[in-house]
């Protein structure tokens, strides 16, 4: 899917700015005029995450791609297709983003990467879930470049990925088609603990499960009813189901809310997407549209998982024909989003097909 319209990143364009400030970058990994100034200097001028994804490919050694870059379509047994591959905890290759393996320059690139997915307002809050869940960012991240970022024509396409404890990002270059966030994406924080205390104290996400219990709040006795399902589902089945009606989703339909209650929902969708560049919130919005909104969603809490038993629901879901969204709070805040602008994307990654419940779960 294309970047918005408000912050163009065209592949010519893109191929144009990263090869004029990869020139000066040597595969030992000196730093450019680029990185010098802009980089890092922390001037707002920095370079989209794109194009440094470029500038750090290309000052890779032999060495360095041999262990992290791939193939655009490559497979990795039990994970299927690993460019789509996610999980709640996990290293996509071995060397960690902070050791010897990347230098200082490369180490910095990294981290420019990571600053330009997500919404500037955001970077505290993220590294605070760094920090808690993995001891700050890069101790136990890791990265992997699949294609290749410059070369002409379809052989040019290439996504990074960034994955750690409670996060894996993307940055695809406009490359993978249909999807937003570049695939299915996951965020989450255990602020005081894998127990988390009731209410979540200090989890930097632990809002958007509050702004979605007000809906709840705000439904009548026979739309609660509709709303709350007993059983979790499997947290990492967000593969699409489409717009047939036999898929049974959890909760009620969204476009059955009054207009105070949809607002409200509305207002949740722009908490959910707030922590992501601007780019890729617009990616979110313009994909569901094409689906029909926020009225071909289903919103669904879930009751079994009840942390603190106070009613307040930890676990829900947002689902359309093409978009998941599956928060789960208990024991501590684990979120998988997978969005597209249609059900007929295939991610062909094992842990996320398979029935929404396993068999012998009702």
């Amino acid at each position: 899917m294309s970047e918005a319209t408000n912050h163009p990143l065209t592949r010519r364009s893109f191929l144009a700015s990263a090869s004029a400030g990869a020139a000066a970058i040597t595969c030992g990994g000196v730093a450019s005029s680029v990185l010098s100034a802009a980089v890092k200097s922390g001037s707002s001028a920095k370079p989209k995450s794109e194009t440094v994804v470029k500038l750090l490919y290309d000052s890779l050694t032999d060495k360095q791609r041999k262990e992290i870059c791939f193939d655009w379509d490559h497979t990795a047994g039990k994970r299927g297709l690993l460019r789509t591959h996610i999980s709640n905890n996990w290293m996509i290759t071995k060397p960690k983003v902070k050791s010897g393996f990347y230098t200082a320059d490369q180490q910095q690139m990294i981290r420019d990467i990571f600053e330009g997915l997500v919404n500037p307002d955001w970077v505290e809050r993220f590294d605070k879930q760094f920090k808690d869940d993995m001891g700050g960012f890069g101790k136990k991240q890791s990265i992997a470049i699949f294609g290749q970022p410059g070369a002409s024509g379809s052989a040019g396409k290439f996504e990074f990925v960034l994955t750690g404890r409670h996060g894996t990002m993307r940055c695809d270059g406009d490359s993978a088609d249909h999807v937003a966030f570049g695939g299915p994406i996951l965020y989450g924080h255990a602020a005081s603990g894998y127990f988390e205390k009731y209410h979540h104290p200090g989890n930097v996400f632990w809002h958007q499960a509050k702004a979605a219990n007000k809906v709840y709040d705000m439904l009548d006795g026979k739309q609660r009813k509709r709303a709350l399902a007993f059983e979790s589902p499997d947290e990492s089945r967000i593969a699409f189901r489409g717009a047939d009606k036999a898929a049974k989703y959890d909760g009620i339909p969204v476009a059955d809310l009054s207009r105070d209650q949809k607002a409200h929902v509305q207002e949740v969708l722009q908490l959910l997407i707030e922590p992501y560049r601007q780019s890729d919130r617009d990616e979110v919005v313009a994909a569901l549209k094409k689906q029909g909104g926020l009225d071909a969603c289903h919103l669904a809490f879930y009751e079994d998982e009840d942390w603190g038993e106070d009613k307040i629901w930890d676990n829900w879901r947002l689902e359309g024909p093409a978009f998941v969204w599956h928060y789960r709070g208990a024991p501590h805040v684990h979120v998988w989003v997978n969005v597209a602008d249609h059900p007929g994307v295939n991610l062909n990654s094992k842990n996320l097909s398979g029935p929404l419940r396993p068999k012998g779960k009702k």
